[in-house]
């Protein structure tokens, strides 16, 4: 095996559709996904400071499945397509009882602990597919879409775990994690473009003036400027409706919903604070910033937990 296979890859070698190994037990299971989150999720140690103990393990387990899809779309090159229609035959062995992979012999537990549908998993693997053949979106309306595949799953599948899930919370939960999805794209317009995806509408480019020749020269102007300003007021606004979900939820899970939130509006502020030249600076959430994020949360929750 080479030296410069990648973790992912050495993964794929092992658990692949070409693999041949024994079926793990459910122990084995959920060791396997305990590593790889805490492996590939550098948030989660912030993140899950306050999380309730018990559903850590289901946490694990839900973000290993939604990283090795990611890692399907965007660590396999020309296999990508192939892959996730692999991975999507592993997800309905779930449903149909003969799971095989660690990941969704662990998913299983969970899966029925909580009585999780199979349409958020299946979404995010349309959304992964997508990703192989839609470098560029032409409206807000088809980007917007795009995120109810790509980014809405994940808070519905919390809501499952919290079990609250229903038509209000989701629809808030949605809100916050468009939010973030677009917070992430502005936050890496650079990146992005360097693998030759575009997030930023064409419609909103033509609006502002800023043209598919300035796009391509990666050119900080005054359109520009004003062409971030709008897409961060509107991942603002976002954000601003879907903390509505914050006391909707169980109070055990409020301050992890809350710094989700506050740390995609603290990327937004830092794009703000580089006068939204993401051509020269990645902004990025500090370590000290996610600590006090997380400070701030659990003053404010006490206070609202044990007044006077």
């Amino acid at each position: 095996m080479s030296a410069m296979t990648s973790p992912f890859e050495r993964d794929l070698q092992a658990y692949g559709p070409d693999a041949v190994y024994p079926t793990p037990t459910a122990a084995e299971a959920l060791a396997f996904c305990q590593r790889f989150a805490r492996a590939h999720y550098e948030n989660f140690t912030v993140a899950s400071l306050l999380l309730p103990r018990h559903l850590v393990p289901h946490f694990h387990v839900l973000y290993s499945y939604c990283r090795w899809a990611d890692d399907l779309g965007d660590e396999t090159g020309d296999r990508a397509l192939g892959l996730l229609q692999w991975w999507r035959t592993e997800l309905e062995r779930c449903y149909d009882g003969a799971p095989r992979h660690p990941i969704t012999v662990a998913l299983v537990p969970t899966i029925r602990r909580f009585g999780i549908p199979r349409q958020p998993f299946l979404d995010l693997i349309t959304a992964f597919e997508q990703d192989q053949t839609v470098p560029r979106y032409d409206t807000y309306a088809q980007l917007e879409d795009y995120c109810r595949f790509s980014a809405n799953p994940v808070g519905r599948l919390v809501l499952y775990l919290c079990e609250c899930f229903d038509d209000q919370r989701a629809t808030l939960s949605d809100d916050v994690c468009t939010g973030l999805q677009l917070a992430n794209f502005w936050q890496d317009v650079n990146r992005d473009l360097d693998i030759g995806r575009v997030y930023l509408p064409a419609e909103d480019r033509k609006r502002f003036g800023y043209s598919d020749d300035d796009l391509a020269q990666r050119r900080f102007t005054p359109a520009f400027r004003d062409l971030m300003r709008f897409e961060v007021d509107r991942a603002r606004g976002l954000f601003e409706r879907g903390l509505a979900l914050v006391p909707l939820v169980p109070r055990r899970v409020q301050p992890d919903i809350e710094l989700f939130a506050r740390g995609g509006l603290a990327i937004l502020r830092n794009i703000e604070a580089i006068d939204y030249n993401v051509w020269r600076t990645r902004p990025e959430v500090s370590k000290r910033e996610k600590l006090g994020l997380l400070a701030r949360v659990v003053v404010q929750k006490c206070r609202n937990w044990f007044p006077g």
